[in-house]
């Protein structure tokens, strides 16, 4: 972070890194299993033919007492929408806007949407109905708020039994509440703070969500949304609250918009001069022809290409579910993680239920909030890594003064180490490790033998002789300095000095001679 910040000198106003949008999911875990539900019905006295008439009861009192709530609140009953497909949280907005509701509820939408529930089958074997497991559809419904501790936020809760509930904060908008707060001036323009009478403040501010007890805030929704609650499920029975999505973000706020202009020209280069429509969507995995050209059948929005976004560009990358871009709207340049699929992260941690003295070990990270704070450190690793690689977009560097300490042998800890062949044998290795899904994922022995045994550089040999060589060449790399490992792991990183000399190497490989001659000009 602190080499992009010191590219732009003094034109960075500020820096704000923290949550943006999060998105929780609350299950009730004895609920999910048929012989749970059976336990919870016989506690509750209800038998498994009566299931379906006591399940709508249920159903009917929730929308009631909902329904009664939002006219207090609001002066609208709940509005019913006949397709899920309607941008909810428009309409909230605009409702918002028209009547002037700075705090508390905004209205309550509901419509069909798909969820699964249980239904009583009829047992031949045992002579009575059992409850099995089944995917329909039933009424859900939506409530916006602007909450006065936490801003803008929405809740969406499945009226049919086992009453699955989503909970949507917005980091950016539980800060603005902070700094109302405190009066600290602020300029803001959607999620994104343009101006801030008080950085210092505002990080501290961001920081603190970490330290949340996230189930105890999480529960202190719960009456709102689901005022029924104690009387349908009891004093026993609570829900188990997820991370279903997170984005992280970094914002460098910049004096003017037009700090920004030259960077966001430098990422449309890099990304025209590196990324390939075939390229991109093999990233992707988006379908291709057997020729590997682009299927027309393949129409989404490709985000790791460079896009219009609102009035600005935005780079996208993405790996599997994960995903971590870089775009520009007024005078901010935000750089953001979201993570869907956090068990492709490794972080050192306990298991589930060992006492504190266990030695932490590296684990895959959980969704469960226990893991926020570590899915924050991942976020930002992966925030920091492609920073440090938007610093080679506008390098400077003469070419002969980047390529020199590579072209020629050298001597590390006694050994020999060989030059790197940059437009020779070694290309092809280096256009490989220089590829986004690393920024990610990072570069193992793997997923390099995956992406050159169709090479030249791979082809003639078997699985175990191109294993053995792509080891002799990541020590190389390393030697070099170009790659570093990461603790622990069988799995590297591009250096500062890597990502450099593959820019380079992209942009030298795909000029022209004519180009490469105005260049020197």
């Amino acid at each position: 972070m602190n080499e992009l910040i010191a590219r732009f000198g003094k034109a960075v106003k500020g820096v704000l890194t923290g949550f943006d949008r999060i998105v929780f999911k609350g299950t009730i875990l004895p609920l999910v299993h048929e012989d749970g539900v059976l336990s919870f019905l016989r506690w509750r006295g209800v038998l498994n033919r009566d299931y379906k008439k006591w399940m709508l009861a249920q159903t009917d009192a929730l929308v009631t007492s909902v329904d009664r709530y939002a006219r207090e609140q609001s002066g609208r009953p709940i509005t019913h929408l006949n397709t899920w497909r309607m941008d909810k949280e428009e309409l909230a907005r605009k409702r918002q806007q028209q009547t002037g509701i700075e705090t508390g509820l905004i209205g309550v939408w509901s419509c069909l949407e798909s969820c699964w529930s249980y239904r009583a089958h009829y047992c031949a074997e045992k002579g009575y109905p059992q409850l099995h497991r089944y995917t329909t559809q039933c009424k859900h419904l939506y409530l916006y708020l602007d909450h006065e501790q936490y801003g803008w936020m929405n809740v969406r809760l499945q009226t049919w039994f086992p009453y699955h509930i989503q909970i949507a904060l917005n980091g950016r908008e539980w800060l603005r509440r902070r700094l109302e707060a405190r009066h600290v001036d602020f300029l803001r323009q959607g999620n994104k703070f343009l101006h801030v009478e008080d950085y210092t403040l505002a990080q501290r501010f961001l920081r603190q969500q970490l330290d949340r007890q996230w189930p105890r805030l999480l529960n202190s929704i719960l009456p709102t949304a689901f005022p029924t609650m104690p009387l349908t499920l009891g004093p026993h029975l609570s829900y188990y609250w997820t991370l279903w999505q997170s984005e992280w973000a970094t914002d460098l706020i910049m004096d003017t918009p037009a700090e920004l202009t030259a960077t966001m020209a430098s990422l449309l280069r890099h990304a025209l001069i590196t990324g390939n429509s075939t390229r991109v969507l093999r990233y992707l995995g988006r379908p291709l022809t057997a020729a590997s050209r682009p299927d027309g059948r393949s129409n989404n929005e490709v985000m790791s290409r460079v896009l219009d976004f609102h009035d600005g560009l935005r780079v996208r990358h993405w790996v599997d579910h994960n995903s971590v871009k870089v775009y520009n709207q007024q005078n901010v340049l935000r750089i953001e993680t979201t993570i869907n699929a956090p068990n492709m992260f490794q972080v050192y941690r306990r298991a589930q239920g060992q006492p504190p003295h266990t030695p932490k070990r590296l684990r895959p990270l959980r969704k469960g909030v226990a893991d926020i704070p570590l899915r924050a450190h991942v976020s930002q690793e992966v925030n920091e890594r492609l920073m440090s690689e938007l610093c080679s977009f506008s390098d400077q560097t003469p070419l002969s003064d980047l390529l020199a300490p590579y072209v020629h042998r050298r001597t590390k800890e006694g050994r020999r180490v060989r030059a790197l062949d940059l437009s020779g044998k070694d290309r092809e290795l280096l256009q490989a490790i220089s590829d986004p899904s690393f920024t990610v994922s990072g570069i193992t022995n793997a997923a390099l033998r995956k992406k050159l045994g169709t090479t030249s550089w791979g082809t003639g040999r078997t699985d175990r002789q191109l294993s053995a060589r792509v080891s002799r060449h990541l020590r190389l790399l390393r030697d070099h300095g170009l790659i570093r490992k990461l603790p622990n792991r069988h799995r590297y990183h591009l250096t500062n000095k890597g990502r450099q000399l593959t820019s380079a190497l992209h942009a030298m490989l795909s000029a022209s001679t004519e180009q490469l001659l105005d260049m020197a000009a």
